[in-house]
């Protein structure tokens, strides 16, 4: 029952990243790739299926194999996955956040995971 539960979890947490990473290949402000990437680690975990299905769909998949390749993510994916996490971890530890502990460490968890997008190759143009 509990890996049923778990599956089922994954699949719904993969299945919201997807939407919101497709919604982010129209919207310039949703980092797609992040995304993505997100989606196809539930799916690897909860369902072969929809996992196969993600990394070969023709429209999103290529984004998820140019990273697995190691060719890197989307110089415009760093930027506004950077700029989204900034923005929104910013407003959080201004405006929402009374404990000076819990901003400290929402500033830690926005470096390294800024540190982490950025560290990352960036995928050239003609590599797409």
């Amino acid at each position: 029952m509990m890996n049923y539960v778990k599956k089922l979890l994954l699949i719904i947490a993969g299945t919201i990243s997807l939407v919101l990473g497709i919604i982010g290949i129209i919207l310039p402000l949703i980092p797609t790739t992040p995304l993505l990437l997100l989606a196809a680690a539930c799916y690897v975990r909860s369902s072969e299926h929809l996992y196969t299905w993600l990394i070969t769909n023709k429209y999103f998949g290529s984004y998820i194999q140019n990273y697995r390749l190691g060719k890197g993510i989307p110089l415009k994916a760093k930027v506004t996955g950077v700029s989204v996490l900034w923005i929104t971890m910013g407003y959080t530890i201004l405006f929402v956040v009374p404990l000076m502990m819990v901003k400290v460490l929402l500033f830690g968890i926005a470096s390294y995971f800024s540190w982490f997008i950025l560290k990352q190759k960036t995928l050239q143009k003609a590599e797409e």
